[in-house]
């Protein structure tokens, strides 16, 4: 799972009859510093220091063309400034213990950083992908689920999480949430808390506008599953680096709820599955689900990495499942990514947000048209509940 960005200055992979061109890296990092990171002061200024060194930027030529995004670029460098923090370069990242504002001096410290480490930069270009695994979506997730349960019948769930990077997110029920008024002001009492399952499970916070969702979970998970394309094991400390990576330097909140989510995962060991045909998994999975489980497949910024035909298709393969296996198909996307329903306008977005990062939630089954469910900021910050409650 990644951050959102803007897809008006994203690359486009050429038709087939167009000649290869390369990409002009830096209006990429430009656009992306000017209108891509408006809380992360670091990001805009490196954004704008690469943009103008386009040196710098010949690594982004051997990214995958899925994983061609500036984030990746930032989450690259970012774990290796984690690998380096005596570097000059790390004096600027909060998240390493650096206390030094963006200044004049900035550009000169990451090119020389660039240079020194620019194999390794490439290799992590070439080998990895923005999997931030952000949980605080799991604070709309866990009301998503109770829904479910109770529109059909059937609370004993089993989740399918499709693109689950470290699987984090099946473990919404090990989690704690603080929904909170609209208006709240910082430090007030939240209006519902769910307590974690152990002390030691990170508790995610959001504000939340419409109903609110019963402080009873009306759900049990009774099998879980992720896959993913390159899923990151969370005893690796390689692949604990990179997810802590992929977050925002000065996020310290998002940085504690991460930690203390991959520490329960490290102990519970949910079930992730590496696979390049998901869908194949997931088919072979309902096999073995018992008679009285519901099977839900799960997916959050996941279908923004396929291209439109690809896209359709894997629609159509879960359609087909819906109607022969029972299947259940919950998803949280983009608006540009899902099936958007008709009665559901941009405009009862709650807070501030782009048409290229509003979350809107929405599920199916057999014969039933998508309803939605909710708008939410990408990370979980606030939603904006759209179904019935009770």
């Amino acid at each position: 799972m990644t951050a959102a960005l803007h897809l008006s200055h994203l690359p486009c992979p050429p038709g087939p009859d167009a000649p290869a061109a390369r990409t002009d890296w830096s209006r990429v990092f430009r656009a992306f510093a000017a209108e891509d990171c408006p809380e992360e002061p670091l990001y805009q200024a490196i954004g704008r220091a690469l943009a103008a060194q386009p040196a710098l930027l010949a690594p982004m030529d051997e990214t995958p063309p899925e994983q061609a995004r500036p984030n990746l670029y930032l989450a690259a460098l970012h774990s290796l400034v984690m690998e380096a923090p005596a570097s000059a370069l790390a004096a600027y990242f909060p998240s390493v213990g650096g206390t030094r504002i963006p200044d004049a001096a900035l550009p000169a410290a990451l090119a020389a950083f660039v240079e020194a480490h620019e194999p390794a930069l490439r290799a992590l270009l070439r080998r990895r992908a923005t999997q931030t695994n952000e949980i605080g979506r799991c604070a709309v997730l866990w009301p998503a689920l109770q829904h479910l349960a109770r529109a059909g019948g059937r609370p004993r769930l089993a989740l399918f999480d499709f693109g689950c990077s470290a699987g984090l997110n099946l473990g919404v029920d090990a989690y704690g949430y603080r929904y909170l008024d609209p208006q709240a002001a910082p430090g007030q009492a939240a209006r519902l808390e769910v307590a974690p399952a152990s002390s030691d499970a990170p508790v995610a916070t959001c504000r939340w506008h419409g109903a609110f969702p019963s402080p009873e979970p009306g759900f049990a998970l009774a099998r879980r599953l992720g896959v993913d394309l390159a899923p990151l094991q969370v005893a690796d400390e390689a692949d604990a680096r990179w997810l802590l990576a992929c977050l925002w330097p000065y996020d310290h909140e998002r940085r504690a709820r991460l930690s203390a989510a991959l520490g329960v995962a490290c102990r519970q060991r949910w079930p992730v599955q590496a696979a390049s045909d998901g869908l194949a998994v997931l088919e072979s999975w309902l096999d073995g689900l018992p008679a009285d489980v519901q099977p839900v497949l799960f997916n959050s910024w996941v279908l923004y990495y396929f291209q439109e035909a690809d896209r359709h298709r894997h629609r159509a393969r879960i359609e087909q499942l819906m109607a022969a296996r029972g299947l259940w198909w919950l998803s949280a996307e983009a608006p540009a990514h899902s099936d958007w329903p008709a009665d559901v306008p941009l405009a009862a977005r709650p807070e501030a947000l782009s048409a290229g990062s509003a979350t809107l939630w929405q599920w199916r089954r057999a014969g039933q048209a998508p309803q939605a469910l909710a708008w939410s900021h990408p990370h979980g910050r606030f939603a904006h509940w759209l179904a019935p409650a009770g």
